[in-house]
């Protein structure tokens, strides 16, 4: 893929330009999603693909030895992390990242308005979103369940981090615009790390390794749009502090995911972020997704 196609996802646009692409944003996720639920937090066509996944189910040919190894550590690693083999622990650690974004967006929608509340297209997009971000949780629960994991519990964080998160929603947006664009841009980057694992980890397991491929890529192709969506919001100024605000928030919230920093290089891993263009994006993603109009080159 050319590097030409695309520009950094840090590239500046003029307020005109955002918000012409939140009224193209919006003509897409209506598309893209269906109908909102709101009472049950979900939309029309992710609730279809879901339950496709559920209709055609597939095991691993293998069960994991350990199953009770996952279930001991994946609410609190409790466990030296070094002593787990591989498969547990980036099944531990898909948990805890969608564990993290389960509590913050059950803060985040009883302070966003509802959509018969939404009067701008911000709004509107904003509750649609986090509705999508429902449904990444149900994909998630969905990937564990494939590998045999079927009594997981989503369980809060402590007190003080669910506060945390409870209050982030809260914020004025030029407080909250750049933290919650680059957590985007971090979920996209742990993603495609992912992605890349079950290639190296499920090589007898070809069956579970493409029915894991097929459920997160549902999940990050919304996850792509949505790092255009967030990037919106913000303007020259807060590109350059989202810039700079990438290696903190990585090295901080995957600190909190002692997994992540046994699997995979996180210095790599904010090289990407920090450099991210929607080039190394695979096309069949590009076409199913959303990019700004002045990403594009």
């Amino acid at each position: 893929m050319g590097s030409a196609k695309f520009l950094s996802i840090f590239t500046s646009a003029t307020k005109q330009e955002r918000q012409a692409n939140f009224d193209n944003y919006w003509e897409f996720t209506q598309q893209h999603g269906g109908e909102l639920f709101e009472e049950d937090r979900d939309l029309a066509k992710k609730r279809a693909r879901l339950q496709h996944f559920k209709d055609n189910p597939v095991k691993l040919r293998t069960p994991l030895a350990n199953p009770e190894l996952f279930y001991r550590n994946y609410v609190e690693m409790k466990d030296d992390p070094k002593s787990l083999d591989r498969m547990t622990l980036m099944l531990t650690g898909m948990y805890k990242f969608a564990r993290h974004e389960w509590v913050g967006i059950k803060g985040a929608w009883d302070v966003v308005p509802n959509m018969a509340n939404s009067h701008t297209v911000e709004d509107k997009i904003s509750r649609v979103h986090l509705a999508e971000e429902f449904c990444h949780v149900r994909l998630f629960d969905e990937m564990l369940r494939t590998c045999g994991l079927d009594k997981v519990e989503w369980v809060p964080l402590g007190p003080i981090k669910e506060w945390i998160y409870e209050q982030f929603p809260k914020c004025p947006g030029f407080l909250m615009d750049t933290p919650a664009f680059v957590t985007e841009l971090m979920g996209v980057t742990y993603y495609f790390y992912l992605h890349r694992l079950f290639d190296e980890l499920l090589v007898d397991e070809p069956e579970v390794r493409n029915r894991l491929k097929e459920l997160l890529d549902e999940i990050t192709i919304d996850e792509i749009a949505h790092v255009g969506q967030r990037r919106n919001f913000i303007g020259p100024l807060g590109m350059k502090v989202s810039r700079w605000l990438v290696k903190p928030f990585y090295t901080m919230f995957f600190n909190d995911i002692p997994e992540v920093g046994q699997l995979f290089d996180v210095k790599q891993m904010i090289k990407y972020g920090e450099s991210f263009d929607f080039n190394e994006v695979p096309d069949y993603m590009i076409q199913r997704s959303w990019i700004p109009s002045y990403c594009k080159a």
